[in-house]
């Protein structure tokens, strides 16, 4: 159904993950008048840990109880890394407490309800396309979904991740640093179920392997590498190669093996590179999450990135509409801080594997600088 400009928010919200989620929260909290504009479409995410820092931004939105519905404490990460030999970390030595693994479909859809009952409106299954500027310095914006119809709004706010799909049609690039993906299997819960409750990271020449149990009773198994090495398999075909690296691993392979391998369906890709939006904003719009800065996953980072600025999004929002001009600006270095502290962790971390000096994944990752290419 086509409809003509049906109703006016001050904010709409394009991507109902936790980036979203958090700037909708911190808008409608304020007094705003927020729609969130959730796409659902495309693979579902399968699982990821999250780390137990995430507990104090979840608390200040007012989500922390989502944690205690139907996902998993995760109590320590391992790692071979540099080494053949397993090391640990345990959560007991976090202030926090533990991190958690995630029921990742049921964590957003927990984070998009409770910002229902916050006040919040929201559209499911529905994009947001063509943005206008208006007259009075607004948007008008189509929601294409079960129904079509054209809303106005004073800001727009891009939480649709690592594409950053509505920035890019505003003029902004996305910048990418590496050519690094996530090749991804979920295995059939085992029986009985193992008591493992880690993630386990571990080196390889090519990449680097991730595996954690899942609060279903599955395992995930991801393989990342470049997308221009020969480690790089395709989907379905390259379930042989995928399968014949995990057999030669020391630690992952045996946690994979006490599971079933799935009936059908091989491995699956999703990008997993590192970017950064130019820019963060611009007159009237401003990204968050993936869409504005996207880690490396061994950064364990990508969750809690997402809630903080999609929090700090929100706010400087809400203050930019209050008047405070300078509120945008702030944010872009809030932004710009995060990805500084990032890149030299990234740095140090992958300078701790020098076991394969030679192979390109690791001859990349060793370099001080890498050059950004604009994606496409």
């Amino acid at each position: 159904m086509t409809g003509g400009c049906s109703a006016r928010y001050d904010v709409v919200v394009a991507g109902g993950g936790p980036a979203g989620v958090a700037a909708a929260s911190v808008l409608v909290r304020a007094g705003r008048r927020v729609l969130l504009v959730d796409a659902g479409r495309g693979p579902a995410p399968v699982g990821e840990a999250l780390p137990a820092a995430a507990r104090v931004l979840l608390r200040d939105l007012g989500a922390e109880r989502v944690l205690t519905d139907g996902h998993l404490p995760c109590l320590a990460n391992r790692s071979a890394w540099g080494s053949p030999a397993l090391g640990s970390v345990d959560s007991i030595l976090d202030p926090h407490g533990h991190g958690w693994h995630l029921d990742r479909p049921r964590f957003d859809r927990q984070l998009r309800g409770l910002a229902r009952t916050q006040g919040v409106h929201l559209a499911e299954r529905t994009t947001v396309r063509l943005p206008v500027r208006t007259p009075d310095g607004g948007w008008t914006v189509e929601l294409r979904g079960p129904e079509r119809r054209s809303v106005h709004c004073r800001w727009l706010v891009d939480a649709t991740g690592r594409r950053a799909a509505l920035a890019r049609t505003l003029g902004a690039r996305v910048l990418t640093r590496d050519r690094l993906i996530a090749v991804h299997l979920t295995l059939a819960p085992a029986d009985p179920p193992p008591a493992d409750t880690t993630t386990t990271v571990e080196s390889a020449p090519d990449g680097w392997w991730y595996t954690a149990p899942l609060p279903t009773g599955h395992r995930l198994l991801a393989w990342y590498t470049d997308t221009d090495t020969d480690a790089a398999p395709g989907t379905p075909a390259g379930a042989e190669g995928f399968l014949r690296r995990l057999a030669v691993t020391r630690h992952v392979g045996p946690l994979a093996a006490v599971h079933p391998r799935p009936a059908a369906g091989g491995p699956r890709r999703a990008p997993a590179h590192s970017a950064r939006l130019d820019p963060v904003c611009g007159e009237g719009w401003i990204a968050a999450g993936d869409a504005a800065v996207a880690f490396d996953p061994l950064s364990s980072q990508g969750i809690l990135t997402a809630l903080f600025t999609g929090v700090r999004a929100g706010q400087a929002v809400h203050a930019r509409l209050g008047g405070e001009r300078g509120a945008p600006g702030e944010y872009v270095r809030a932004v710009a801080a995060v990805r500084e502290t990032y890149l030299r962790n990234h740095r140090a971390h992958y300078a701790a594997e020098r076991r394969w000096p030679d192979r390109p994944f690791w001859r990349r990752r060793h370099l001080t600088t890498a050059p950004e290419e604009t994606f496409r």
